[in-house]
């Protein structure tokens, strides 16, 4: 303990990578597996800290999924959002389309009537003049009233399309909001999962926090919060976080897991967890 406690002001490491983040059960019953094998009592306190490493692993692990699920609550929103703007869009589009023609229509009317008042002012024209005067305003009409009659046509055409595409956005629509409603359910139902899930893990950690001898436990809090994780296996000579080489006697302390010791480089809390003896072959 006394060794340990002297070499946690040594030199910090700056990566955690994910070797001890115990998220894996599996990572973590093969160690445990290991560490029964060891012929040397574990000190108690070791041990417990590794239970309490691996509880405020998962504890945080648990707590990043619940920061995700806004995040992907809000990416299904957003998608319905997307969709609901395409069925809009679709949907402007037919009803600008059936103003325009409904315009037209309008103007064919006011075309065909002043027609049929020009053709009726032709009975009481007096000189030749000004009758031909009145077949050309007649005639003037009449292209007016045929380019209406093509820009309804055209416009009810456009219309047709656009009805079309209104229809199959709808059904896009109606598929997105689907599932968002399904999408919503299962994150509602994932939440409340992780929240009971972090609520066991927060009682797992204080139990056994309750355990720990009062100045190790200070000593996990602290570099806990400077490096995130705060035990780490010492495999094949070397600290499993930070993979910096440690001096061949501290190994073979370690080796023991007698005291309280730390990497020299990362100022994590070491373990040493021996590999499970070889399975016997058959008997001749």
């Amino acid at each position: 303990m006394g060794r340990g406690l002297r070499e946690q002001n040594a030199p910090y490491a700056r990566t955690i990578p994910g070797a001890v983040n115990n998220r894996a059960g599996a990572g973590t019953n093969l160690r445990r597996k290991r560490l029964e094998c060891s012929t040397h009592p574990m000190n108690p306190d070791l041990e417990r800290l590794i239970r309490l490493q691996h509880a405020e692993s998962e504890l945080r692990r648990v707590e990043g999924e619940l920061l995700e699920v806004p995040r992907q609550r809000n990416d299904l929103q957003e998608a319905l959002a997307a969709e609901r703007g395409r069925l809009d869009a679709a949907r402007e589009g037919l009803g600008q389309s059936q103003k325009a023609r409904r315009q037209h229509e309008a103007d064919l009317q006011d075309l065909e009537s002043k027609r049929s008042r020009y053709k009726g002012q032709l009975m009481d024209v007096k000189t030749n003049k000004e009758y031909t005067a009145m077949l050309h305003e007649i005639e003037g009409v009449e292209r007016d009233i045929r380019s209406r009659e093509d820009q309804i046509l055209a416009e009810m055409e456009k219309a047709e399309a656009q009805a079309g595409e209104v229809k199959a956005e709808e059904e896009v629509f109606k598929a997105a909001e689907a599932r968002a409603r399904e999408g919503g359910r299962e994150l509602e139902g994932r939440a409340k999962r992780l929240e009971e899930e972090r609520a066991r893990l927060q009682a797992e950690r204080d139990a056994i926090a309750a355990t720990v001898s009062q100045d190790v436990l200070e000593l996990f809090q602290r570099v806990a919060r400077l490096r995130g994780v705060a035990v780490a296996e010492a495999r094949d000579a070397m600290c499993q976080v930070c993979h910096v080489k440690l001096r061949l006697q501290m190994f073979v302390e370690l080796k023991h897991n007698e005291e309280i010791q730390q990497c020299p480089a990362c100022n994590r809390i070491l373990y040493y967890a021996p590999p499970p003896p070889a399975a016997a072959g058959p008997e001749p």
